[in-house]
């Protein structure tokens, strides 16, 4: 691998054009990143934002790398793989698939076989450089290669690694779908905020801001979430009497059973996409 990895996308989504602004933002260099997609116009306009080289064909995008992407959606994975399969057998780039769902043993077979590779669980908030990415990697990749997966997913937000690709799933149904988790608790404060009498412009703003506002805390906090939430209560309080609703109320519980629902359906949809093929 050389001092200043080649890293290649094949698929120019939103999702490849997110780990790209963060890589360049943190350093890496355009003239050592390479994308594919089937639309010319579209690449024009990645080349034009961002400066990095372009081309309509999978190959020889592959062919440039250390470091192979694949940004492309589940459905059209296997055909993907099986084109650039003879170029990547022969060059051994480190792999990286961003793809829901698929196994990296199915991948790997649709690639020749025998390949390093990383499975890695972005999420949205990506896109805004505030990402959380859960990765996997087979017994082929190297520490170094690990290293460079790193750098690549921490540029848009943080990248924490898991010894069992199994727990992905466990990973989709926590980062992978919690924003939407989050989501709906911003929506439904700022329903109860305008019920109050709050204008709803205000009520968002205030929900997200305090929301923005918890996380910076927990995160830079030595204490744990319910440390936190105790610090905020006072006995006979309204913090108590909210708290004391959303207990009542089996908030708890329902969270596992949505967690587990979303668990549930990642591993569905893992078989569904392999059987698919």
């Amino acid at each position: 691998m050389s001092t200043s990895p080649t890293i290649s996308f094949i698929g120019a989504g939103n999702m490849a054009s997110a780990i790209i602004g963060g890589m360049l933002d943190s350093g890496f260099k355009a003239a050592n990143i390479w994308v594919s997609a089937p639309d010319d116009n579209h690449l024009q306009s990645i080349r034009k934002q961002f400066g990095v080289s372009v081309t309509t064909d999978n190959r020889y995008c592959a062919e440039q790398a250390d470091m192979v992407v694949l940004a492309v959606k589940p459905q059209v994975m296997a055909s993907v793989c099986s084109d650039i399969a003879p170029v990547v057998q022969n060059t051994r780039p480190l792999m990286v698939s961003i793809a829901a769902g698929l196994e990296a043993s199915t991948l790997d077979e649709w690639l020749g076989g025998g390949l390093p590779l990383v499975r890695v669980m972005p999420n949205t908030p990506s896109l805004v450089g505030k990402g959380a990415a859960g990765l996997y990697a087979n017994d082929q990749v190297k520490e170094k290669q690990k290293a460079m997966v790193e750098s690549v997913f921490n540029s848009i937000g943080s990248a924490l690694w898991v010894d069992d690709e199994s727990l992905l799933h466990a990973v989709t149904a926590l980062s992978g779908s919690g924003p939407a988790y989050f989501f709906l608790m911003l929506e439904a404060l700022e329903e109860a905020a305008t019920d109050a009498g709050i204008a709803g412009e205000t009520a968002r703003a205030l929900a997200i801001q305090t929301m923005a506002g918890a996380a910076e805390m927990a995160g830079r906090s030595e204490h744990d979430p319910g440390q936190l939430k105790r610090n905020v209560m006072s006995p006979g309080g309204t913090t108590e009497q909210a708290i004391q609703a959303f207990e009542e109320g089996g908030m708890r519980d329902l969270v596992k059973k949505a967690y587990s629902a979303a668990y549930k359906r990642s591993g569905e949809m893992a078989k569904e996409l392999a059987n698919k093929q």
